[in-house]
């Protein structure tokens, strides 16, 4: 097991980020919640350091979270950032004090020793992010302030003796332009990682383990022709091959053609799939129905039903695969818990339950930028590596109210005109997810000399790294314009085209 760096979750923001810095370093690291660590006897040999997190919460409050830091300070490299920080000072006798000004946004690191391990090759009043309410008002003797800024007397400190360190600010986040080197130097020099977890050895001890685990088992799959369904299939393919088969369910609900196109680039990649048409179920299921989480629930209800009577047909199946990245774990066990429902997960749930089959999860250790990286390690496709996440409901979450095979029809016309203009305007590969949204309205237009009342579609592009949060993309106003007029003048049932200018948060990317 490749050695890793140990990251407590006080529930901040920034966690997942700290995490994605880390791996950058090509170092393995894990986030667990303060309230369930694992025990360190268990991964002593593993792990080479601790990165404590920030929190929403002050180290004041009644029910603040704390671990046990004598579990770790002065036996393993520390680094406690902004709350965890303050935790380490208070433990210490230091003073943390509400600030005289909530202290949000950029500042200039001061005073820096760069004699100090954690803080070599730093650049005297560089840029760093602060995002808290207290502030370490003084430290004792035994821990020394290394750093400072204008308006925090203890921006950084080392703790005597020991390989442990505090920063008040936030090292993870662009804002802090030379926060790279911070966790580079804590990471690689304090805690002398290898920097040895590539894409190569993740494929190569993966594949391994799963052989030892799988043995000659069958194992089922769903396929749903995005990436993280599809990594997951070539890891579990070059493990098993044929023992593995793979399932992909034509909802009625995919894009223009992708049922035919997906199924043809799989024989390509030598996967054992099977393709199963089942529109007419999922039509029947969705009649008359408006709500979003009650589409979500039958497709998700007839899902299960198809792929099971599809499973059912391949004797002595023994595991189900799923395609679940890192984000998906850390969210199913939280600081506090399972985070709560904004709407149902894209991914079908309940599977497992109604199989009865033990679940195999290959990428579950995965962020999303990751898992594309092992499919070119793999030698996936690029169509399938670069293709923009798209939700298992498919187009019923982007058509608002009920579903019809007509308003499909429309919705797979407009958005092939919009995913095609993008690709062949060399626009595709910088938008993170677009889509079209069929809005339950109509507007009056004129076509010639006839007036028209039709349809209003709604375009979607946002920018982001991994869905968490997203950017509205600013696409150029002439592509747009081409676009508009393309779907007008040849998609039946819209005169109107519009563009959805809002980010994550507040709004959600689907806008169901």
């Amino acid at each position: 097991m490749s050695e890793m760096i140990l990251i407590v979750d006080f529930g901040s923001q920034y966690t997942q980020l700290i995490a994605r810095r880390v791996r950058e370093l090509n170092v393995y690291c894990e986030i667990h919640p303060f309230n369930h660590l694992p025990s360190l006897d268990s991964l002593e040999a593993q792990v080479k350091g601790v990165i404590l997190s920030g929190s929403p919460c002050s180290v004041k409050d009644e029910d603040a979270p704390h671990i046990d830091l004598q579990a770790y300070l002065g036996k393993l490299p520390v680094l406690g950032i902004c709350y965890g920080a303050q935790l380490i000072a208070e433990k210490h006798g230091g003073e943390v004090l509400p600030s005289r000004i909530r202290e949000y946004g950029r500042a200039k690191l001061s005073k820096i020793d760069t004699h100090k391990d954690l803080l070599k090759e730093l650049t005297q009043d560089t840029q760093v992010w602060m995002s808290h309410g207290d502030t370490i008002n003084s430290v004792p003797e035994s821990l020394e302030v290394i750093a400072k800024t204008p308006t925090v007397a203890v921006a950084a400190f080392k703790i005597k003796g020991q390989d442990s360190y505090g920063i008040q600010f936030h090292p993870e986040v662009t804002h802090s332009v030379e926060g790279k080197t911070v966790l580079r130097n804590f990471v690689v020099h304090i805690c002398k990682c290898a920097q040895d977890w590539t894409p190569d050895i993740f494929v190569e001890t993966t594949v391994a383990s799963l052989q030892q685990e799988i043995g000659n088992d069958k194992v089922v799959l769903g396929l749903s022709g995005g990436v993280d369904s599809s990594v997951a299939a070539m890891l579990l393919h070059k493990a098993i091959g044929k023992n593995l088969h793979c399932i992909f369910v034509d909802n009625g609900l995919l894009r223009k053609n992708e049922f035919q196109d997906v199924l043809a680039s799989y024989e390509d990649m030598g996967l054992n799939v099977s393709g199963v048409d089942a529109h007419e179920q999922f039509y029947q299921a969705l009649a008359g129905i408006s709500d979003p989480e009650e589409k979500r629930k039958a497709i998700g209800r007839v899902f299960i039903e198809v792929f099971d009577a599809e499973a059912h047909k391949i004797k002595e199946v023994k595991w189900l695969g799923q395609g679940t990245i890192y984000p998906d774990v850390i969210e199913s066990v939280s600081v506090k818990g399972p985070s709560a429902t904004i709407k149902s997960h894209h991914n079908v749930g309940g599977l497992p339950e109604k199989m009865h089959l033990k679940v195999i999860e290959p990428l579950k250790t995965l962020f999303k930028d990751e898992v594309r990286e092992v499919g070119k390690t793999l030698e996936i496709p690029q169509n399938i590596l670069q293709r923009h996440p798209f939700p298992g409901p498919g187009l019923a979450i982007r058509i608002l109210g009920d579903i019809t095979e007509k308003k499909v029809r429309i919705l797979q016309e407009v958005d092939h005109i919009f995913i095609s203009k993008l690709k062949e305007e060399n626009l595709y590969n910088d938008v993170w997810q677009a889509g079209v949204i069929l809005l339950p309205i109509q507007s009056v237009g004129v076509m010639g000399d006839e007036r028209t009342y039709e349809g209003v579609v709604s375009l979607r592009a946002v920018t982001s790294v991994d869905g968490m949060t997203a950017d509205w993309c600013h696409l150029p106003y002439e592509f747009l314009s081409d676009v508009s007029n393309e779907i007008i003048n040849n998609v039946k049932g819209v005169n109107r085209v519009v563009y959805d200018i809002s980010s994550k948060p507040p709004a959600t990317i689907e806008w169901e």
